[in-house]
């Protein structure tokens, strides 16, 4: 009996004891472990959507809609609540291999189990109704609303505005804390890429009950606790969106690379690189051969020749040879120099000249493109003095843009050091300088580069910024954002020597290349003819009009265009004629135009490139 009792005792002593580490333990749960718990229960029966905003819209200068959205469907899959066993009903709804949707969905949860990811991205509407018909055959299906590009203009503006595309493995790493889900779209290049996080605008949220297959019952609070999104900020471009449609136009069948900015902002008002492509091959899946052209062409049509493609500049250097030169001392605006048509070279050799143009002064030698006046100040002037004057007016720089550093090059100015390491002490001399005068040998260039030059000659000697957005406004907010770029630089120039180049830029125009003429404006420029290893030489002109009021300068480099007055001057005319009359006059002048249609770059063989 005692024993009996004993053993009585013990055991509500030890139910005892359960009972209240059960209680301390559910007061623990419910008290202390509230804050980490109460998510995770509210989760099994709310669920968090995604509402995604819309990206800002891109305007031209004079308020032209450039790009807006269009609805698209992006279908979610959330893997906790997926069944395997639906995979084919969906695969076939999508018209996809069954291993496509099981490697997704592993993406997806690995991801996270939990929450919706997207599983095919851009769904058309009839597809989506198909699928949204057979819900109840494939739990944790669902899907979002999300904008995709719509392009308004005739102009491509593929290098400026860049496209947007589904984000890739590197940048959700790095993005994921920022809110990027796998399938998100985001900007891959251009101003698309450069200002990602102001055009894609602030994800908002929307709460849900859903039932335990993971579908939507209703809202949670009745959207109390929704979080609106907000829309991107809408961009305001400098460029304009007639002029830069007549810069492409031109281009058809050509590789190169057109430059215009406004000469006393550098505010950028046509901006080309050739070949373009068309971005709303972007707005969709891209096409597997689509995507390998543009990845593995030799024409390479992603690469920016505007910003990217190093060239030599051939007779567009010459009017910093002739400051230089004036600066420097080593001549005087009188100063003649005697050109028979060639200049001797050392060793019995020669360069030859245009022409036999006889005794020159600098404004002669401009206007004639006189070879033998411009190899002679380069044989009195060394190779430093012409780098540290190129490096004045922006040359072996990069130059500030509102695109990816990555995207711009630096071209080359060769000092005496880069000659001796490449060539060896001794082993050059003064013919490999001389050549530099008129823009041949290792001078390096870009558009971007030459129309910075131009444009500094034109306005008296300010070295501009080039950009590209004039300013961004939040619709909702109408907060509005200018970025942030360097301050122009003033080059320490005599007026004097610039207002002399710059007549002679002129007389380039009125004098010698008369049919570049723009009829009721005057126009100031210079052209240049460059070799090119990969076959004929390549056209390049730089200019400015007004002559008198520069408002417009314009940089052209067509590869394999030939002559600089045949072929690109002609470009930058009728370009800068769009900007500054709103029309080209084509009386007497449909032949220039047919001139510059007819004339191709020449085909590169696989392996060769952009330069």
């Amino acid at each position: 009996m005692d024993e009996t009792r004993l053993r009585l005792r013990i055991f509500s002593v030890f139910t005892a004891l359960l009972v209240m580490v059960l209680v301390l333990r559910l007061a623990q749960l419910q008290i202390v472990d509230y804050s980490d718990h109460s998510g995770e229960s509210r989760s099994n029966a709310v669920k968090e959507q995604r509402v995604l905003p819309a990206r800002g819209m891109f305007f031209d200068r004079t308020g032209r809609l450039l790009v807006d959205n269009t609805p698209g469907y992006n279908l979610l899959v959330t893997p906790r609540y997926f069944d395997a066993g639906s995979t084919g009903l969906l695969a076939s709804l999508l018209d996809v291999p069954d291993s496509l949707l099981v490697a997704r969905v592993a993406t997806a949860r690995k991801w996270s189990a939990f929450r919706p990811s997207i599983l095919y991205g851009d769904v058309p509407f009839e597809t989506l109704s198909m699928v949204l018909e057979q819900r109840h055959r494939l739990p944790g299906i669902s899907y979002e609303l999300f904008q995709k590009r719509r392009y308004r203009s005739e102009a491509n503006m593929s290098h400026v505005l860049g496209y947007v595309r589904e984000i890739g493995e590197a940048d959700l790493k790095a993005m994921r804390d920022k809110g990027y889900r796998p399938g998100d779209r985001i900007g891959s290049a251009g101003l698309e890429r450069q200002y990602e996080q102001n055009v894609r605008g602030q994800v908002g949220s929307a709460f849900k009950m859903v039932n335990i297959r993971g579908q939507v019952v209703q809202d949670y609070l009745g959207g109390q606790e929704d979080a609106p999104a907000y829309s991107g900020y809408d961009v305001h471009l400098t460029l304009d969106a007639a002029t830069q449609a007549l810069a492409e136009s031109l281009f058809t069948d050509k590789r190169g690379g057109l430059i215009a900015m406004d000469a006393r902002t550098g505010g950028v008002l046509a901006f080309h690189s050739a070949p373009d492509y068309p971005l709303d091959l972007f707005t969709g899946t891209i096409d597997d051969d689509v995507w390998r052209y543009l990845t593995t062409s030799p024409e390479k049509p992603l690469f920016n020749r505007v910003t990217q493609a190093a060239f030599m500049p051939g007779s567009t250097f010459k009017p910093l040879i002739a400051i230089m030169a004036l600066q420097e001392g080593v001549i005087t605006p009188d100063t003649r120099f005697y050109c028979p048509g060639y200049h001797p070279r050392g060793n019995g050799r020669i360069f030859k000249c245009l022409a036999a143009h006889g005794n020159v002064n600098v404004m002669e030698a401009i206007r004639e493109s006189c070879n033998t006046f411009f190899f002679e100040m380069m044989r009195r002037i060394d190779v430093n003095t012409l780098d540290r004057w190129g490096h004045r007016f922006g040359f072996e720089e990069k130059a500030h843009i509102d695109l990816s550093q990555r995207e711009v090059a630096a071209g080359l100015i060769p000092d005496s050091a880069w000659y001796n390491e490449r060539l060896g002490v001794g082993r050059w001399n003064e013919g490999v300088a001389m050549n530099l005068g008129v823009g041949q040998g290792e001078i390096l260039v870009t558009p971007l580069q030459l129309v910075r030059y131009v444009a500094a000659l034109a306005n008296g000697g300010t070295l501009l910024t080039p950009y590209l957005i004039d300013h961004m406004v939040q619709p909702e907010t109408s907060e509005r954002l200018v970025p942030e770029r360097p301050a122009a630089e003033t080059l320490q120039v005599n007026p004097n020597y610039l207002r002399l180049v710059r007549e002679g830029m002129k007389l380039v125009i009125s004098e010698k290349a008369t049919w570049l003429q723009i009829p009721g404006v005057s126009l100031a420029g210079k052209t240049g003819t460059a070799q090119n290893p990969r076959g004929a030489d390549d056209s390049l002109f730089i200019g400015y009009a007004p002559a008198d009021d520069p408002q417009i300068a314009i940089a052209v480099m067509v590869e394999n265009g030939g002559s600089g007055s045949g072929n690109a001057g002609i470009m930058a005319m009728f370009v800068m004629e769009q900007y500054l009359k709103g029309h080209v006059d084509m009386r007497g002048r449909q032949f220039l135009w047919q001139q510059v249609l007819d004339r191709k770059s020449e085909p590169l063989a696989r392996g060769t490139g952009a330069p």
